[in-house]
């Protein structure tokens, strides 16, 4: 910064209810950016990214979601000033090297690439930006550029008609296009490569693996988070996992690695845990095993049970998902399914989406 007393604002970018439907079921009651993912909501990770940054003076979260699904979350959090306006992506520490802007990149095989469109290099946009405040005059001058150009124009209601359904509205500023392209062309756009790890969480398979993610990354800079037990007066615990204080697990549970135990969890002797979510007030009884799958709030796990998935993160039935209040009877196996909330499995299901 030219300045080191300059104030800084973060802003977070949480979508809304009608974005992330393929979050379902699991963003029917709960907001994506609230889902926990190494028992810390979302968004939690990227906020406490922010609050590393030198003179960060604000944290804005712009999105479609009321405030008040956000309120519980607001009054725990941890943090002097976080603003909610009601209309992704972890921010790390990112070099300016001058100009107007700096974009997070990343580096990808060719293998991967396919999966982001047609690339010019094997580096990706990972969506965190820093600007200078003058980012806001070139936002002002494309947005008035636009309503010029539109009251030069009088069109027949058939024109209109056309161009209102074959054109994109230009009551908006679109930032790939509009923004960072030009000032790409001027040499006023940078980017960062960054050696961390990133995700896109756009299902909830893929939620499971960074939860994996950030649990390996709670190894090395919070591992006071982590859980430990080998049995005697703990459960025993296998590589990394996130246990609750609130939550009940036996000693003769084993768990790990790559598990999440959220608030208020129940789980019963001789149970066997591995790569997977348990959100709020489960219970697992006793000899259920579950890997590669997340246990919906308020779910019940019968004895002897097996909720399980292969653990394709890319494929839509790789993990197995159940919905809130779903209940899976004594002895039942339930495969790379998902289930809605509000269900009860007395049969054994694989490879089905339980309506």
């Amino acid at each position: 910064m030219k300045n080191s007393e300059e104030k800084v604002v973060a802003v977070i970018m949480v979508g809304g209810p009608t974005k992330g439907t393929r979050f379902r079921p699991l963003s029917f009651n709960t907001p994506k950016p609230l889902f926990p993912l190494a028992g810390q909501p979302m968004v939690h990770h990227p906020i406490s990214a922010c609050k590393s940054i030198p003179n960060l003076a604000q944290i804005f979260l712009i999105g479609f979601h009321e405030e008040r699904e956000f309120a519980l979350y607001k009054t725990n959090l941890m943090v002097q000033q976080v603003v909610f306006i009601t209309l992704k992506i972890s921010l790390w520490k990112i070099i300016r090297y001058g100009g107007m802007g700096t974009l997070l990149v990343i580096k990808v095989s060719a293998e991967a690439a396919s999966e982001f469109g047609e690339l010019v290099s094997d580096l990706i946009n990972c969506g965190v930006y820093i600007f200078t405040p003058e980012i806001f005059n070139v936002i002002e001058d494309i947005h008035t550029h636009y309503e010029d150009r539109a009251n030069l124009h009088t069109l027949s209601s058939s024109e209109a008609l056309w161009s209102a359904t074959k054109t994109p509205a230009k009551d908006f500023v679109r930032l790939d296009q509009d923004i960072l392209s030009p000032l790409a062309g001027k040499k006023q756009l940078y980017t960062y490569e960054t050696m961390d790890f990133w995700e896109q969480i756009k299902t909830p398979a893929m939620s499971l693996k960074c939860s994996a993610l950030y649990l390996a990354q709670f190894r090395h800079k919070s591992p006071n988070l982590l859980a430990c037990g080998d049995g005697t007066k703990n459960p025993t615990v296998v590589g990394d996992v996130y246990i609750h204080p609130s939550a009940k697990v036996h000693t003769t549970a084993k768990i790990g690695p790559n598990v999440s135990i959220s608030a208020n969890v129940r789980v019963a002797a001789g149970v066997r845990l591995m790569s997977c979510i348990i959100l709020d007030d489960a219970e697992i009884q006793e000899n259920a095993f579950v890997m590669y799958a997340i246990v919906g709030w308020k779910s019940s796990l019968g004895k002897w049970s097996r909720v399980q998935g292969e653990g394709d993160y890319k494929t839509k039935l790789g993990i197995t998902i159940l919905g809130e209040a779903v209940t899976v009877e004594d002895e039942v196996v339930v495969v790379n399914s998902i289930v809605l909330p509000n269900k009860i499995l007395n049969i054994s299901v694989q490879e089905e989406i339980i309506l």
